[in-house]
C-alpha cells in the first residue's frame, strides 16, 4: 500500500496527488491530510474514480484515508 502526505496542501493539490497514484495504476493508498477541503474533495473524487473510502481521524487531529479500487 502506498502512502500520500497531503498535510499542508491546499486543493486542487491533495486530489492531484491521489490522482496522479492511480494514473500510475496504485490500487490501495493510504492518503494522510490535515485540511477539511480536501477530506471532502479527496473522498468524493476517489468515490467517483471507483475506490472505497475508509476515513478516520488520528489522535493529532488528522485525518487517514485508506483507499482501494473496486
Amino acid at each position: 500500500m502506498e502512502t500520500i502526505d497531503v498535510r499542508g496542501l491546499s486543493c486542487p493539490s491533495p486530489v492531484l496527488e491521489v490522482k496522479q497514484a492511480m494514473d500510475r495504476g496504485v490500487k490501495s493508498l493510504k492518503v494522510l491530510a490535515d485540511c477539511g477541503t480536501a477530506t471532502e474533495n479527496v473522498t468524493r473524487f476517489a468515490r467517483n474514480a471507483n475506490y472505497s473510502v475508509d476515513v478516520k481521524t488520528l489522535d493529532d487531529g488528522t485525518t487517514e484515508f485508506t483507499l482501494n479500487a473496486q
